[in-house]
């Protein structure tokens, strides 16, 4: 049976929950994982995307069976344009994608954006919205979803990776604010607790793919 869904898996392997992209039970139909050799968080997690080594990209693509194709790193959404011509399947390469859609109903101080790496997410990620360069928030170092996530360990605990996110969020939340945007694609297992917190919607990878193929996602995720 054709995959509905082919994920394009950096080269890691971390412990992927449910409502991460990468995780067969964030999906109602069947997914398949495609691991990008090289492409590790290191190597794709960078302020220079333009010097990020597509070609591996590239190939994965080609095996690609699902009808969307998504990556598993929001950094990647430099490459939209450029994988997208190279396929007539819809390809989703990063959350960030939303912001064209966003920054019609949003101006940079009413929306959150919450990433791996906030040193590292540069307005050329952000492509024609760099604006909104002003309304990142990134995951501390010491953060323990992001040290497993750069550490590559098997040692997830989701309880500690949810409270230090909605921390997170909470504390840098303004009156202002009225949406968010995780461009992490490790971040949608905590989207229900970040919203309760919050108050606030969220725009995530998940949510993403199902705008384009609703029945793939399971219904705790779209």
């Amino acid at each position: 049976m054709r995959p509905a869904i082919t994920v394009l898996q950096l080269d890691t392997h971390f412990p992927r929950i449910a409502g991460d992209v990468g995780c067969a039970q964030s999906y109602a139909l069947p997914m398949e994982v495609i691991r990008v050799p090289s492409a590790t968080v290191q190597n794709v997690v960078s302020d220079r995307p333009d010097l990020v080594d597509i070609a591996p990209f590239e190939d994965a693509l080609r095996q690609a069976r699902g009808a969307v194709v998504v990556t598993s790193c929001g950094f990647l959404s430099y490459w939209q344009s450029h994988l997208q011509s190279l396929t007539s399947q819809v390809l989703i390469c990063s959350a960030l994608g939303a912001l064209d859609r966003l920054a019609v109903g949003f101006t940079p101080d009413q929306l959150m954006i919450v990433t791996f790496d906030a040193a590292k997410l540069t307005p050329v990620h952000l492509g024609e919205q760099s604006a909104f360069q002003t309304s990142i928030v990134g995951l501390r170092p010491e953060h323990h979803l992001r040290a497993v996530i750069e550490g590559n360990t098997s040692g997830l605990d989701a309880g500690q990776a949810q409270a230090e996110l909605v921390d997170l969020v909470q504390k840098h939340q303004t009156p202002a604010h009225r949406h968010i945007l995780f461009e992490c694609t490790n971040l949608p297992p905590y989207r229900a607790a970040v919203m309760a917190a919050t108050g606030l919607p969220v725009t995530d990878i998940m949510s993403e793919i199902a705008g384009v193929h609703p029945n793939a996602v399971a219904p705790s995720w779209r």
